[in-house]
């Protein structure tokens, strides 16, 4: 499954031995996770301002991301989709992957339940979405 994990899932799996740490090793061994640049640039100033990563520890962060999954190019939405219009362009990466699923513990995502085919998931509710796909 092609599916994009969205920065809340991955901050999460980066300060926390939890659903989604476990989340995240099991999407790289079995899933594609597709992500952008946007994404990955909001990761780094939110470990570093929020959390306060060093550079060092957010680059290594990112390294090891950008090594296993793969980063497309968005476009802008035709017209807003979110109610927080920075969210748009999750919505928009899952789409230029050719995703089949968001995750998201981002409530005006998951509000959204699914977009252009596209899944819109809590990271404890992945599982079961997987299952239902292999059926």
């Amino acid at each position: 499954m092609r599916l994009v994990l969205d920065t809340n899932v991955l901050i999460a799996a980066f300060i926390s031995e939890g659903v989604c740490h476990e989340l995240l090793e099991h999407c790289f061994l079995k899933h594609e996770e597709i992500l952008s640049y946007r994404i990955l640039e909001e990761l780094d100033e939110t470990l570093q301002k929020k959390f306060k990563f060093s550079n060092q520890e957010s680059d290594q962060t990112l390294e090891l991301i950008r090594s296993r999954a793969i980063l497309v190019e968005p476009k802008p939405l035709p017209k807003e989709v979110c109610r927080d219009s920075d969210d748009d362009w999750v919505l928009a990466t899952g789409t230029a992957g050719g995703c089949q699923a968001i995750v998201s513990g981002d409530k005006d995502l998951l509000v959204i339940g699914e977009f252009e085919g596209m899944r819109i998931v809590r990271p404890s509710e992945f599982h079961e979405l997987e299952n239902e796909s292999n059926e």
